[in-house]
């Protein structure tokens, strides 16, 4: 169950810049996380916090096809 998505441009920017910090995708930005691995948290339960909440946003994102907006947001 994906939780309430309360969010701001803030989170965008975080999404775009923050590494995974831990398990299979550690060190790899969260805005390039493959879908399934979302999918897999959003079954599991996506991990409390800031660090959820960013996970939850970036599988709407992916799947709503929205994910190249965070694509300027990397390289600035």
């Amino acid at each position: 169950m994906l939780p309430e998505l309360n969010f701001d441009q803030n989170d965008l920017v975080t999404l775009a810049r923050m590494p995974m910090p831990f398990g299979k995708y550690k060190g790899r930005l969260l805005a390039d996380l493959p879908e399934p691995y979302l999918l897999w948290f959003s079954k599991q339960g996506f991990p409390k916090g800031e660090l959820g909440k960013l996970l939850a946003l970036m599988l709407e994102l992916q799947i709503h096809g929205l994910e190249t907006l965070l694509d300027p947001l990397k390289r600035s």
